[in-house]
């Protein structure tokens, strides 16, 4: 590092169209971050110098499909960057197709590829929205791949915000494990590197005392503590989990997500996120989400 440059933490804003890039750039401006919105690739190396030698400490810049032709340079940029001693978060925000399609339908604005043409296209007509969502899933999955996925469909803005304030005080320099309930009748998170099914397990809310609290409640705990099932779920979780993180964060991995779903993602999915965070955090850095729960009002 130059004797005229500081320390930087630079976070890397991206997804897709409508999943909630506002709402989470104005979340980091609220955490101290100077923000920069669709800033074209070609600057972001010229814009970081010029921060690292200014009064900045944390830079974050938001880029989208409409910077596509751009976009694959992206990932060799961050390696340099990463190279000279900037700390990088770089968070993608996703969300389903019909989420986004409904999010589209209720504000009636444009989809930025809606008259987007290819060579690879044929025709001159326009895109309808879900093609239009499908091909820039498409130019942006390679950014996708080198991120940290936050799945934004069924959540809300503050809860987006809680999320991404506490994946931004994460330490850098290792890997953050990320421990999500959720229902599978609500559908699976977006976000999830390891999905697991919990469903054929005792499930508490067929005991009446039980039925309205969650996994976080002691008879609720009591009630899966008890059960040799539950005991052996969570062994074999631990296990699975054991023989391959240090693998993960040998391969440059920042952020592995871990979703575990019930039915109603209250009880038993609540119940093994709470045992395998605290079991995991003696040794790694980690965070915990309760989709459902995290919902209510």
């Amino acid at each position: 590092m130059s004797a005229n440059t500081h320390p930087l933490h630079l976070v890397l804003l991206t997804g897709m169209s409508g999943s909630g890039k506002s709402v989470a750039l104005h979340s980091l401006e609220d955490m101290g971050f100077y923000c920069v919105d669709n800033l074209p690739p070609e600057l972001m190396i010229s814009l970081v110098n010029l921060e690292r030698t200014g009064l900045s400490s944390q830079l974050a810049i938001a880029m989208d499909v409409r910077s596509a032709s751009s976009l694959p340079q992206v990932p060799e940029q961050l390696a340099l960057l990463q190279s000279q001693g900037v700390q990088i978060d770089s968070v993608f925000l996703d969300a389903s197709t019909d989420t986004l399609i409904r999010r589209y339908s209720e504000t009636r604005r444009r989809h930025p590829l809606s008259d987007y043409q290819t060579k690879n296209i044929e025709t001159d007509q326009r895109h309808a929205l879900t093609e239009a969502i499908e091909l820039e899933r498409a130019l942006l999955q390679d950014l996708r791949a080198h991120a940290h996925v936050i799945d934004t469909s069924l959540i809300r803005p503050t809860q987006l915000q809680s999320y991404l304030k506490n994946l931004i005080a994460s330490p850098n320099e290792q890997l953050t494990l990320v421990f999500e309930s959720f229902a599978f009748k609500r559908g699976i998170p977006n976000d999830a590197d390891f999905v697991f099914d919990v469903r054929m397990l005792p499930n508490p809310h067929y005991e009446p005392a039980l039925k309205h609290l969650t996994g976080k409640d002691a008879s609720v705990i009591a009630f899966l503590q008890q059960e040799s099932e539950v005991t052996r779920m969570q062994n074999h979780l631990q296990g699975f989990l054991e023989n391959w993180l240090d693998a993960l964060a040998h391969n440059h991995r920042s952020y592995v997500t871990v979703a575990i779903g019930c039915t109603g993602g209250q009880h038993r999915s609540v119940y093994l996120v709470e045992q395998l965070a605290a079991f995991f955090s003696k040794t790694w850095h980690t965070l915990i989400r309760h989709r459902e729960m995290d919902a209510r009002p």
